[in-house]
């Protein structure tokens, strides 16, 4: 093989990822089997997630599941995994990838009603700190009725919506649509506009993501591992929402609080007011977009309106699965829109698709995860202790495994786990159901300081927004950093200071039964 056709086959190898990124990809393939045979499969385990999380972290240079997936492949060819244990993961989180699927498309179809609703409310409303407080509010309140994914797939259509709005208008004289390309820009003030719309843009989504750890740690539908872990004990919506509360709602009320100072004070990269303007050319854009509105437009957006009211209502309600939910939501949207052509169904899967076969690469390292039991001497550590630290060593643990690993997976395991020292009377029914809202808060509230700790982190800095806006792996860490602490410490205050007092007090109003 002559020299050219070997750099061409480098070339080829991750396409434009920087040579330093493809040789680290490279030292990992050759590494990974040479410690799984001769030093120990244990610690190549979590050399491996070590490495995929390098691969989230670098999502800007190199989409996560090509070099992802090349790690998954090589663990299921050297034994870490088998395919039958991958396709048990995905047959057992079969509901999140119809979710992303169809939800996400879904979502798609409604964007018309969705910048329509946004533009009105991002125009009235001036000041950033109420702004961003609505925004924090809004996600947090649907959170706790859809899924965190449907709810950051909203905003996400929104923000993309209101930035290529401004790009229309800054490239009109440069004849340029790339939503990529920076070239429209020909000046110095028009670089500082873009770069203080970009940073208004990042910080609403930062505030919407977090909203939706605040809302969905709340009731039992918020997050896939509520749900199953509601079933685990079961508990009804009401109950398992009167149940969390000694530790939620201090945490939400300190969450907006947080949302309010690190605007007020512009700290963490928050505080960026929206460009005038780019204010004058949404506002012109909406006037335009009033004026041209047809009758049809105006039938498509009261449809959109009913279709809306029905997905909140079937998901508060869980009339079916939520993916089953989001075909629906594309069969009345695309039937009673008028879109029927196989092109234009087509645009609406393209975010979703990528991200979906990303997330069915990370259900193959949390198969080895569970082959290679990763996780078990931190269960047994915490199973060990006794009862009046366990609350708090499952919280920090939990917390600590699921801003590494999938928080569903995490509370699936340790909900699993402590049923099972219940059933041998290991712990007593009461510390078990006070395990269960450890279990359930420690997975949410701390697993916000990584993307990879909630899947609606995870979309967000996979979706074609992040790019456009510069949201990377480290500066959302850094701006998910305020939020991290005080959630995470106050809800470990939570459950080492109210859990067990309130309980009792709810116990003797009545408002729970005693186990």
């Amino acid at each position: 093989m002559d020299f050219s056709l070997k750099k061409a086959f480098l070339k080829n190898f991750l396409g434009t990822s920087p040579d330093w990124y493809k040789l680290a990809i490279i030292i990992f393939l050759i590494i990974n089997p040479l410690v799984f045979y001769f030093i120990s499969p244990f610690i190549a385990g979590w050399l491996l997630v070590i490495e995929f999380i390098f691969t989230l972290a670098m999502a800007l240079k190199c989409y996560p599941l090509q070099p992802g997936g090349l790690l998954a492949i090589e663990a299921v060819i050297i034994g870490m995994t088998t395919p039958t244990q991958i396709s048990h993961e995905i047959s057992n989180n079969l509901e999140v990838i119809l979710l992303l699927i169809f939800m996400v498309a879904g979502i798609y179809f409604m964007k018309q009603l969705l910048l329509f609703v946004f533009t009105k409310l991002l125009l009235s409303v001036r000041s950033k700190r109420t702004l961003a407080l609505a925004f924090c509010l809004a996600s947090a309140f649907l959170s706790a009725f859809l899924d965190a994914l449907t709810v950051i797939a909203v905003v996400i259509s929104v923000s993309v919506g209101f930035y290529s709005i401004y790009h229309q208008y800054a490239s009109s004289q440069r004849n340029n649509d790339d939503l990529f390309n920076d070239s429209f820009i020909d000046s110095t003030e028009k670089k500082q506009t873009l770069e203080q719309f970009r940073s208004f843009l990042r910080s609403l989504m930062m505030h919407a993501g977090v909203g939706t750890a605040l809302g969905g740690v709340m009731t039992m539908v918020g997050e896939p591992q509520n749900l199953i872990i509601a079933k685990h004990v079961n508990w009804d919506f009401v109950t398992f929402f009167i149940r969390m509360a000694p530790v939620t709602f201090p945490v939400f009320v300190c969450g907006l609080l947080v949302c309010f100072m690190v605007e007020k004070f512009k700290l963490f990269g928050y505080g960026t007011e929206l460009p005038e303007t780019v204010r004058q050319v949404l506002i012109e854009h909406d006037k335009k977009a009033r004026a041209k509105r047809t009758q049809k437009e105006k039938a498509q957006l009261i449809i959109q309106a009913l279709i809306g009211i029905w997905l909140i209502l079937a998901l508060a309600f869980h009339l079916a699965d939520v993916g089953i939910i989001g075909l629906s939501v594309i069969i009345l949207a695309t039937a009673f829109c008028g879109i029927t052509e196989e092109h234009a169904l087509g645009k609406a899967f393209e975010e979703a698709l990528p991200f979906t076969a990303l997330l069915t690469v990370f259900f193959s390292v949390v198969a080895v995860i569970i082959d290679q039991q990763l996780f078990t001497p931190f269960i047994q550590f915490v199973l060990q202790s006794s009862e009046s630290s366990q609350l708090s060593l499952f919280y920090l643990f939990n917390g600590l495994l699921s801003a590494v690993s999938d928080n569903v997976f995490v509370g699936t395991v340790y909900i699993s786990e402590a049923l099972r020292a219940a059933n041998e009377g290991l712990i007593s029914q009461n510390q078990y159901e006070l395990l269960a809202i450890t279990i359930n808060t420690g997975t949410n509230l701390p697993s916000v300081a990584t993307p990879n700790g909630q899947a609606a982190f995870l979309f967000l800095l996979t979706s074609a927004l992040s790019p456009l806006i510069r949201l990377s792996y480290g500066r959302m860490v850094w701006m998910a950093l305020p939020y991290t602490l005080v959630m995470t410490i106050v809800g470990l205050i939570g459950v080492e200071l109210w859990l067990v007092p309130v309980t009792h007090w709810m116990e003797s109003l009545g408002w729970i039964s005693s186990p």
